[in-house]
């Protein structure tokens, strides 16, 4: 066995000594698969669930970020995405600008990194669990690559002729026609000369593995809903898990596909299926687009039923989209609600709604959303239960959703009112009903119904509730 070592990291002034032995010895209090239930996350060696909503991604370049993380956590919130944004102001970018302003990519931008490591200290100092997406495709296409530093005509480093990247990509990012994401040998469109940029490339990796593998609650995704070939995102999570291995540290890494709204058909999604060692978890977050109402369960559960047939593992939904009807689909704040709830009651790992102009971030709906499933969950863990749909009838389509231990314990959603039949022929007596009112995140009434048969559910009005049926 290797002696242990110590690597220092600087971080500013600051100096983060870390110890391979000391790191593999608090492995389990890191984030990471939950022990009695790997669907779930565990942290500090206990189970926990996911929520959250935020006004924005790129969350550590926010204004007014410490207070904003209180609001996530008073509501019951306790997880925030976080992109390594490239498209703020010129002020806010990864690298130094000269007094020319062009970029110079081998020197850092102060601002920059000291935001994103006060916001890995305030999210630990809250046990807030940060999802950090390396490589956001939108941030490299379009009018945004004309103010980034990895242009060639914004920096001191490469020309259009040494990097073959272009000074122009009009293209949607969703194209892929930007080589930036084609730099790793052996992809197919792979070219010498992407070399210098692919060093540029794991300075920037490097850069942000200094401050963040000192932190036990961070999670890695590569790309923001990419299309690229998966070897370009393969390639970070090896690079960021050989990094790791050299602090003996544990981390959890992965990737998200963007076309993983229609995954019957996604040959991506199938990949990571298949590769469960290497896909230790996985971001599904486009599930949540494009598709509505029972549909969307459909979709749901046959991702889980794959997920289950291979290894079970987290499925984080780190994006639900809901905040007005689009050409892509979006959906609206209604969508969203029945999405974060479908999700719940899926098994998800994670649920966050994504920020305005997707989402409804943090607005008092998604507040509210929280709130009730904080309370749903002191009466019911959800790693507990599991989908149990063969327990409802006379259930209207898109109607109610039920996650359940049967003989037990059991959570029901119902999108819009009205009442269920559930089967309780496994349980007789009587079973406590608790009414929260997932508009509000207030509770509601509570009410009996007698086991042994099957019971009528019947909501208190209209609009979204959630009832927690468990012995008194």
């Amino acid at each position: 066995m290797r002696e242990s070592f110590v690597k220092s990291v600087v971080v500013f002034s600051a100096v983060v000594v870390l110890s391979a032995g000391a790191g593999r010895a608090a492995n389990k209090g890191r984030i990471r698969p939950y022990e009695a239930d790997r669907r779930y996350w565990q942290y500090k060696g206990e189970p926990v669930l996911l929520l959250g909503g935020s006004r924005t991604d790129h969350i550590f370049l926010l204004d007014g970020l410490k207070e904003h993380l209180d609001e996530i956590v008073e509501v019951g919130g306790n997880y925030v995405r976080n992109t390594m944004s490239q498209r703020e102001g010129l002020d806010l970018k990864a690298h130094k600008r000269l007094g020319d302003g062009k970029f110079d990519l081998n020197q850092w931008n102060p601002a920059y990194w000291r935001r994103f490591a006060d916001c890995l200290k305030w999210c630990r100092e809250r046990d807030i669990i940060i999802q950090i997406e390396v490589w956001d495709r939108f941030d490299f296409a379009q009018e945004q690559w004309q103010n980034s530093p990895w242009r060639p005509a914004n920096n001191v480093n490469y020309t259009v002729e040494q990097s073959g990247l272009a000074n122009d990509y009009p293209a949607p990012a969703w194209r892929d026609r930007q080589p930036f994401f084609h730099t790793i040998p052996g992809m197919a469109r792979y070219r010498k000369q992407y070399d210098l940029v692919r060093g540029h490339q794991e300075r920037f990796v490097a850069k942000m593995l200094s401050y963040s593998l000192a932190y036990p609650n961070v999670l890695y995704c590569m790309n923001n809903e990419t299309s690229t070939p998966p070897q370009w995102g393969r390639y970070w999570m090896s690079f960021i898990e050989r990094a790791a291995g050299e602090q003996g540290v544990e981390v959890y890494v992965t990737d998200m596909f963007d076309d993983v709204w229609k995954p019957q058909t996604s040959g991506k999604l199938k990949q990571a299926f298949d590769d469960p060692k290497v896909y230790e978890f996985m971001d599904i977050s486009q599930v949540n687009s494009r598709t509505f109402n029972e549909a969307h369960w459909v979709n749901l559960m046959w991702i889980f039923e794959q997920a289950a047939k291979r290894r079970a593992r987290p499925l984080n939904c780190t994006k639900i989209y809901s905040d007005g009807q689009t050409s892509w689909g979006s959906g609206t704040p209604v969508d969203g609600v029945e999405r974060f709830w479908r999700n719940l009651i899926a098994g998800c790992a994670s649920c966050r709604f994504h920020r305005p102009g997707g989402g409804i971030g943090l607005n008092e709906t998604a507040k509210a959303c929280i709130r009730a499933a904080r309370k749903a969950e002191q009466l019911v863990s959800l790693w507990e239960v599991e989908p149990r749909m063969d327990l409802l009838s006379s259930r209207g389509q898109d109607e109610a959703y039920l996650a359940a231990k049967a003989g037990e314990k059991y959570l029901l959603f119902l999108t819009d009112g009205g009442s269920v039949g559930l089967n309780l022929k496994g349980r007789q007596g009587k079973l406590q009903v608790r009414w929260i009112d997932v508009a509000t995140g207030n509770w509601g009434a509570s009410a009996s119904v007698d086991g042994g048969g099957t019971a009528t559910v019947a909501a208190p009005g209209k609009g979204p509730w959630v009832a927690v049926i468990a012995g008194r």
